[in-house]
This record gives C-alpha cells, structure tokens and sequence, in this order.
C-alpha cells in the first residue's frame, strides 16, 4: 500500500467522521487537522485508533505527537514509516 493509498484512506476517514455536517469544507493535505478545528483532542485518539485498527499498527504514546498526526500528510507519512520498518 502507498502513501497515496493511507492518505485517501485517512481523507475518506476524516471526512466521514469528522467533516460529515461540513461536506463543504476545503481540507488540503497539510492542514492542521487540530488548529482547522477538524478533530479535537478526543477526535485524534480516535484517529489514532483508526489507524492502529485500519493498518495493523501499534502506535506508542510517544508516537502521538504534531508531527505524525497532525494533518492527512503527516499521517500517510506516518503510516508508511512504520509499516516499512515492521516489514523490515
């Protein structure tokens, strides 16, 4: 699977369940998904839980920073390095 491929996933995840009453609303790749008021706090572990479920990953409280999720590229990024280093 791409990194193409987890951001759409992580597009299609956010918009339905996050952005479902704002079908209109423009989300670029690297918008803060916190700061846009996408997601809160609750929002992202629910995120973080989503990606544990949707591509087999442990994600370590360490791991659950800005960097890696805080925006649909961030988190295809992400994504992608641990699945690359799991496989390795």
């Amino acid at each position: 699977m791409s990194e193409q491929d987890v951001l759409q996933q992580a597009r299609a995840y956010v918009t339905d369940n996050f952005l479902y009453m704002r079908k209109n609303k423009e989300l670029a790749d690297t918008d803060s998904l916190l700061r846009t008021g996408v997601i809160s706090s609750l929002g992202m572990m629910e995120l973080v839980a989503w990606v544990e479920e949707t591509f087999g990953l442990v994600v370590d409280p360490a791991d659950i920073t800005e960097q890696n999720f805080d925006s649909l590229a961030n988190i295809a990024r992400f994504v992608s390095e641990k699945r690359s280093l799991s496989a390795a």
